[in-house]
Parts: C-alpha cells; structure tokens; sequence
C-alpha cells in the first residue's frame, strides 16, 4: 500500500470531512444543498490542503451523480469537450442528477479554456466545481464567475488539525500497527501552516524514519527531522503569509533595502510573479494614497508589466517598483477615511440623497424639487460655493483627514480655504 496518508484517510462522507464548518456544518452555507443534492456550479478558493477536493468528491458521493475530474495542468479544452459529451449523454438538462465536472486548479486554465465551459455550465448539462488556490476574480473570467456560487475555504484551526491527527492514527491501518506516542504538536502545527495534506505528510514521514517502539512524537523531534529537509521558501504554506508580510511592512516603513532582500526571497522560492506585483498595488493606495499619487500609477504599470514579461526579468521591474514604493512620502488617509465611511453607512443604513444634489432628467422630477437650491460650482469665484452634499442626518461629517506630508499640507490648505469649519486643524 504505497498511498500517502493523507489519501488513506481521504472523508467520503459529509460527516467524516473536518473543518469548514462555516459552509459544510448544519447551519453551513452548503449543508442542506448537498443534502438535497441541488447543488449549483461553485467555484471552492482557499489555500492547499484545505479540502477543495475532498468536498467535491463528498458532493458527488452524497448526490449519486456521474463525477468527471480534470486537472487544469495536464487538459485542454479537447479533454473539457470531451467531457461534456459525456456528460450531455448521461445528463441532458439540468436535473438534481446531472454529471459534477472537477477541475482542480482552474485558475491555470487559459481564457479559451474556460469559455469551452460555459455553454455547459449555463444549459445545465453539468455542474461545474472548480477549486483554486487564486483569487478567482483575477484568474476566473467574469462570465464564468457569474454562473458559479464562489466559496472561500479557509486553513485548517488547532481543533482541526488535532482532529486530523486523532482518525489517522485511529482508523489507518498501517499507524495502527504502530505504538504512537503524541506528547507535543505545536511543531507540527506550525510547520503545515494550516494545510492538512502537509499536516499529514509530515506526520508520516515522522512515522516511517522512527523505528522505535514506542514512536515518542515532540517538538524538538519535528524541528530535527522536518525543518532541516523543509524548502526555504514554501509559496503555498506559513513562509508565503510570513514573508509577503516582511516585505510590505519593509516598504511600509521606507526601508527599500529590507523591500528588497524579502522581494529576493519571494523570487529564489518562484512566487507568482502576479501576487507581488497586486499586493504592492494595493500598498501604493493603502500605504502612499495622495501623499504620492504617482505612486498607484507606477505600480498599476509594473502589474500590467511583468504580466507581459514574466520571469527573469520582471524581477527588474519588481525591484524598481519596491525600491520607489519604500522611498516615496506615506500617507494612510484615504485608506482611513474609506474605512470610517463605511463605518457610518453601517450605523445609518441607506439614508436619502438630499433633494438638492438629486438628479432631475424628467420635468416630474424638477417639479417635485429634484435638483433645486443646487449651486453649480462653475459659476462661483474659485468655481467653489458652500453648500452640504451629505444627508441631513450626517452632515458636517468629515471623513478625509489629509495626513501630514507636503502634497497633502497643499490638499489641506485648499480644503481650508474652503470648508473652513471642516478643515480648521
């Protein structure tokens, strides 16, 4: 018996899957469309060894229906047709019993891949599951997104984890020949970084370099035999989140020498060239905003740039977009004041857009006094005139503090001359 663990102890039934409670547990979001067996094309987003597959594999299961699988890595769109014959064959129109089609990885399908699905997916001649490690909005085209339910799965907790640990060695055959001895898992844990396949694998490899009797699991026996023959940088696992953290809290607090060595690190362990570059897009709005416009510009062209580029090179372009990025002025005040408006709009819920600001196309509307006492601003000294363009509830409210940096002092001093009450700081 040469399979891995992990698939020895694979769930098949909808009780025996641990972990994702907030999708598979009885108030789940899943729970009672797979007991009913009506279940819509889904689209399953989390990180490796979370489950993605063992649950479309229960879902098939518990419906009774065909279940076809691809991998994104070795088909194409012949192979996805292919399928759907078949399918079209077993299934036709959409019943609780039409055929499941798993694509593991979707994400790596190409545009003309994933249109080949969605003549089938729409006429209902198969239900799609998908699993990706990706955010589906960057790698799943919206048409396709738009006919799939997208569910998140999320790492494996300390409860799950132990859970894990506990049926491998009480229902595997081959650990239960075994005398185990689990005094210590904070090692354990630590190293899978919430996946449960690595979880497993690793425990495994403990199991099978012991010949002792009893085999005495600890921490310090972990960190011996895993953490030596573990890779530096391990894109899917704790290192990915540690380390991608480094690099934008190094660029955050304007270190562009440290940006730069955790930007080293990501490129040596082959991180996806795409992730880099969005997550400082994000810095330059999150971390930069208004105290450095050009800031979100030059990382909008560096993502749009090393998608075209690609590796090696686009290491250059990543480099000198980190190294602008950690030297540039710093400002978190649009991030701020987005925050405390949605903030505001959670305590006063959808209040009227006052009659003034309101738009009047039809003569109805301009009789019922849509758009009247509006004061075009064009028309003003200064094209500016003092009037509220928040709901009467709210308003005076101020939400963007400029934060104090030279092109934001001069966004300040304007807004002074202008909202004076406002802007009087």
């Amino acid at each position: 018996m040469n399979r891995p663990l992990a698939e020895r102890i694979r769930p098949k039934t909808l009780n025996d899957y641990i972990s994702q409670n907030h999708l598979v547990g009885e108030k789940g979001a899943l729970y009672q469309q797979i007991k009913s067996g009506m279940v819509p094309s889904l689209i399953f987003w989390g990180p490796p060894g979370t489950g993605k597959t063992t649950l479309a594999n229960i879902i098939a299961n518990e419906s009774g229906r065909p279940f076809y699988t691809l991998s994104a890595i070795s088909s194409g769109v012949k192979d996805v047709r292919e399928i759907i014959e078949k399918a079209k064959q077993s299934g036709g129109l959409f019943t609780s019993k039409n055929p499941i089609l798993f694509i593991d990885e979707i994400h790596r399908f190409s545009k003309s891949q994933q249109d080949s699905l969605l003549g089938a997916v729409e006429k209902g001649w198969v239900t799609l599951i998908g699993a990706t490690t990706e955010n589906p909005s960057f790698e799943v085209i919206p048409a396709l997104i738009s006919r799939c339910q997208v569910y998140v799965l999320e790492p494996f907790g300390k409860e799950d984890l132990e859970r894990l640990l506990e049926r491998a060695i009480q229902e595997d055959e081959l650990l239960q020949s075994k005398k185990i001895e689990l005094r210590e898992t904070e090692a354990l844990f630590r190293l899978s970084g919430g996946d449960g396949r690595k979880l497993l694998n690793i425990f495994e490899l403990l199991i099978n370099s012991d010949e002792g009797n009893p085999i005495v699991i600890t921490n310090d026996v972990v960190l011996q035999k895993v953490q030596k023959n573990t890779v530096l940088y391990d894109k899917t696992g704790e290192q990915h989140y540690d380390i991608i953290s480094a690099f934008i809290k190094s660029i955050r607090g304007s270190d562009p020498n440290a940006s730069v060595y955790w930007l080293a690190r990501m490129i040596e362990g082959g991180e996806d060239v795409k992730f880099i570059a969005r997550r400082m897009v994000i810095l330059a709005s999150e971390d930069i905003g208004n105290a450095n416009p050009t800031a979100l510009v030059l990382a909008n062209a560096t993502f749009q740039a090393v998608n075209i580029i690609g590796y090696p090179e686009a290491r250059i372009i990543l480099s000198q977009c980190a190294t602008y990025l950690a030297s540039s002025p710093k400002s978190n005040a649009s991030y701020l004041a987005i925050g405390k408006a949605q903030q505001k709009v959670r305590e006063t819920g959808d209040l009227s857009v006052p009659m003034n600001i309101r738009n009047a196309p039809t003569k109805l509307m301009k009789d019922l006094g849509y758009g009247e006492g509006y004061g075009y601003a064009h028309d003003h000294v200064n094209n500016f005139i003092d009037q509220e363009f928040l709901p009467e509830e709210i308003a005076g409210t101020t939400f963007y503090i400029p934060g104090k940096n030279p092109r934001e002092n001069t966004m300040r001093e304007f807004l002074k001359k202008r909202w004076k009450e406002k802007y009087d700081f």
